[in-house]
């Protein structure tokens, strides 16, 4: 057994100082200590696979990352592991806790994803090692897993028994409380726009020094075939994460960032919403495309008819939320949205379908990354 610092100041030494995840009773004092330490940061996340998307943000603005969860919600970060973290080579250190190890009693629940945590790590590429119970083990355990990371710029597990690391005490302040924000209803009613040309509209109000998160599918690519710049990712897979990421890159630079984001995507992670709300970035503006169907796999009705986004923002703690259906009315919402501190939210309506022959971004996805993440780190006009 080990003490929780023992095992966190050498981390922070080589800069994993930036913490996300869900909590499990054998992270206790791990998770407790982290959110205590002013030197090391911490989001709590509504769902695991929320945490790998904050922490690939915050990876991709500069910051060595460590998600944290039970092996239970394993599950719900293989999509993003699989289909951001590896098309992208986003690496990030795991922390997966091994409840129902075989040979231990442990709730039912547990059984078996005990028996198959580390087979279902090895199936999606993610390599792992115990995590060290010993103090002689730690500085060992954290050199080989940060020479693969740097190696194959992939995410490498550490699989944590029980009892590993010793009780630690938890202080931790309460999240502060705000008023409502402010709600902006800009609906005309009239013929809707189509996503492409509201981004056309977009681009120039933000300007060059915005850094723009585009959701998968349609979106990106139209983003792509609009203008294809090192300020743009485009997700290509991680249905959902993009306002995840969005709230890793935004928490750790000063530029605006802009989410683009899908009726479906977000209703797979609506739990990002509270998290965004609750981590309040000044510079965030989450835009949501509304066409109220899933238009990349033929046009299925999505449930957005009775979905009013704008006011689950607000109530999230977002500081506005509108909701437009024009190119006027949204013009007019971005505007005000840059005046005025995030997080801001804007739900368009618009047209379902997209533009004729469209294109598919030819910048591979680990060259998007790496440029998207230089732009970050440049100073800002």
């Amino acid at each position: 057994m080990i003490e929780a610092d023992a095992f966190l100041d050498p981390a922070r030494d080589a800069g994993y100082d930036f913490y996300t995840g869900v909590p499990c009773s054998f992270l206790t004092p791990v998770i407790n200590r982290v959110i205590t330490r002013k030197d090391l940061d911490y989001v709590g996340a509504a769902s695991e696979g929320e945490a790998v998307g904050i922490a690939a943000g915050a990876w991709l603005a500069g910051r060595k990352t460590v998600v944290i969860c039970q092996n239970s919600g394993l599950g719900n970060t293989v999509n993003p592991l699989t289909s951001m973290n590896w098309p992208f080579r986003i690496p990030t250190m795991m922390i997966v806790t091994w409840r129902g190890q075989p040979g231990l009693y442990d709730e039912p629940q547990h059984e078996l994803m005990g028996q198959i945590v580390e087979p279902i790590l090895d199936d999606i590429d993610v390599r792992h090692a115990r995590f060290p119970s010993e103090p002689d083990q730690i500085q060992p355990a954290l050199s080989l897993v940060i020479e693969q990371m740097t190696t194959r710029n992939l995410p490498y597990a550490f699989v944590m028994a029980k009892g590993s690391v010793a009780d630690a005490a938890l202080i931790e302040p309460p999240l502060p409380t705000r008023p409502m924000g402010d709600l902006r209803e800009r609906a005309t009613g009239g013929d809707l726009p189509r996503r492409f040309d509201v981004m056309e509209r977009l681009l120039p109000l933000v300007g060059d020094d915005a850094a723009i998160i585009a959701t998968t599918g349609e979106c990106g690519r139209e983003l792509f075939t609009l203008a294809d710049r090192e300020q743009h990712i485009y997700q290509v897979g991680s249905m959902g994460c993009a306002s995840a990421m969005g709230l890793g890159v935004a928490t750790n630079t000063d530029r605006p960032v802009v989410v683009l984001d899908g009726d479906g995507a977000a209703l797979m992670k609506m739990g990002n919403f509270a998290t965004i709300g609750a981590q309040n970035p000044k510079n965030l503006i989450h835009i949501l495309f509304d066409n109220g169907v899933h238009d990349s796999t033929g046009g299925q009705a999505t449930v957005s008819a009775g979905v009013d986004f704008a006011r689950i923002a607000l109530a999230c703690g977002y500081a506005s939320g509108a909701t437009v259906d024009d190119l006027a009315g949204f013009e007019i919402s971005v505007a005000e949205c840059l005046k005025t501190p995030g997080p801001h939210f804007i739900r368009v309506r618009v047209q379902p379908g997209s533009i004729k022959n469209l294109g598919r971004p030819t910048v591979s996805p680990y060259d998007v990354a790496r440029r998207f993440r230089d732009f970050l780190t440049k100073p800002t006009a």
